[in-house]
C-alpha cells in the first residue's frame, strides 16, 4: 500500500433535485471555502435513485480532499454545507439537493454516529466508478479487496444504469 493511499480522505457528493451541477458545484465551494483542499474530482456520474428508481436521477462525484479536521468534525462541516444548500430532514433515500458522504478517511475504522468506511459504499455504483476514476488502486479498509474487484462484484444493471458525463 503506498503512503498516499493511507493519508487519503474520499468524499461522494451526490444531488438529484434542483439543477444537480450548480448544487454540487456550490458544495465544492463550500469545502474549500471550509479549510477543505480538494485534491482529485472524479468525472460526473449520472445513476438512477436508489431505492426508488421512480424519483429523479442522481448526479454523483467522488473527491479526494485533505483537511486539517478529524472525522466527526469533517462529518459535522459536511452536514452544515447540506442544510446551507437546502437539505431539510425528510425520510431516508429522500431526493435531495446536497448529499455528501465520507467515504474512507484515511483508512480509519469508526462506529457510532459516523460509521467509517462508509457502511455501503461497497455496494454502490455511484461510488465505486468515480472512486476508481480517481485511485485505481484503492483498497477497501476492512473488507481488504481492492476497487476492482467491488466493481466486478457489482450486478450488470448496476454497471449498465450509471453513465459518466
Amino acid at each position: 500500500m503506498s503512503e498516499d493511499q493511507v493519508k487519503s480522505i474520499y468524499l461522494g457528493i451526490g444531488s438529484n433535485l434542483g439543477n444537480k451541477l450548480t448544487n454540487i458545484e456550490k458544495t465544492k465551494f463550500s469545502l474549500i471555502t471550509d479549510n477543505i483542499r480538494i485534491l482529485k474530482c472524479s468525472s460526473y456520474y449520472e445513476s438512477l435513485s436508489w431505492p426508488n428508481p421512480n424519483n429523479p436521477k442522481f448526479l454523483n462525484i467522488v473527491l479526494e480532499i485533505e483537511t486539517a479536521f478529524d472525522p466527526l468534525e469533517l462529518f459535522k462541516k459536511c452536514k452544515k454545507i447540506e442544510r446551507k444548500l437546502g437539505r431539510k430532514k425528510s425520510p431516508k433515500n429522500s431526493p435531495r439537493e446536497c448529499d455528501i458522504d465520507i467515504i474512507d478517511f484515511r483508512n480509519k475504522k469508526t462506529t457510532g454516529d459516523l460509521i467509517l468506511p462508509h457502511p455501503r459504499m461497497n455496494t454502490r455504483n455511484f461510488v465505486l466508478l468515480p472512486l476508481f476514476e480517481i485511485n485505481k488502486d484503492w483498497k477497501h479498509p476492512t473488507l481488504k479487496v481492492n476497487i476492482k474487484e467491488l466493481i466486478s462484484s457489482l450486478p450488470n444493471s448496476d454497471i449498465r444504469s450509471i453513465k459518466q458525463i
